[in-house]
């Protein structure tokens, strides 16, 4: 082999390592990734810090502000350009609904301090709050909770045509909202029973005076419903038709039949 071609092979094979070498040094070299970042217009939205719970007294602690894209701000969301002092406004409120950690505050989830006691500020308007004695027997052995839905049951001894006496039992309302057991307003996790010798009922004001009525006659007991059977946004609903004659004393029909007379109102 000539002494040029030896040379001439040297070159080439030189410059193929420094090309090896080369590229190894570039794959090795971490590759910079570019994120494109879009600017949200945000604004500053009143949150709370921490859960809070159903009827639970809030303070300073209880908010945060918190940045929250201007194209989601809800009207009734409290913004801290318009309201720079909320946090302070809304110390000692009342929680009308449980509201959740980073979740936005409302005016109609806090009542303000002054304004109503704890149930007063869970009550609906237009609804009224009435208690009724209960024990383990009238309220499915003490395993009713607050929030739960029941029946309300009238049980009285009524004078037969014969002159004896008999135990008559009927349906006053449906899907009756408990407000709560005793002082209790709110199920704490994992409790599955309520301590107290009262049960509070969501009602309207003519079956709240109904029932008032109804328990200076009788026992009243409480048959809890299943939250199957409970239609989204049903209130309190009387358990049948009655037809008012003279005086406070109601006849009612079953099935064309007449029934027993009651004296509610």
């Amino acid at each position: 082999m000539k002494k040029a071609q030896l040379i001439g092979y040297g070159i080439a094979g030189v410059s193929a390592l420094v090309a090896v070498f080369g590229m190894s040094k570039i794959m090795s070299r971490p590759q910079q990734t570019v994120v494109q970042t879009e600017v949200v217009d945000a604004v500053q939205v009143l949150v709370a810090r921490a859960d809070i719970g159903l009827g639970e007294v809030t303070s300073d602690s209880s908010f945060r502000w918190q940045d929250w894209p201007k194209a989601a701000v809800s009207p009734a969301f409290i913004t801290k350009s318009a309201r720079p002092h909320a946090m302070r406004e809304m110390t000692g409120g009342i929680a009308r609904s449980p509201v959740l950690a980073g979740e936005p505050v409302t005016p109609t989830k806090l009542i303000q301090a002054g304004k109503g006691g704890v149930l007063a500020a869970i009550l609906p308007p237009g609804m009224r709050a009435i208690s009724t004695k209960i024990s383990d027997f009238t309220a499915a052995g003490r395993m009713i909770l607050p929030n739960d839905h029941v029946d309300v049951i009238l049980t009285q001894r009524k004078r037969g045509k014969g002159g004896g006496e008999e135990h008559v039992a009927d349906t006053m309302f449906r899907n009756v909202r408990v407000l709560a057991i005793g002082q209790q307003i709110e199920v704490k996790e994992g409790k599955k029973n309520a301590d107290g010798t009262t049960a509070t009922l969501e009602l309207t004001p003519s079956q709240a005076e109904s029932l008032a009525l109804a328990n200076s006659m009788g026992e009243i007991s409480l048959a809890l419903r299943s939250v199957a059977d409970l239609a989204a946004g049903q209130g309190p609903l009387s358990a049948e038709p009655r037809n008012r004659e003279s005086g406070n004393s109601v006849k009612i029909l079953r099935y064309g039949v007449k029934g027993r007379a009651y004296g509610l109102n």
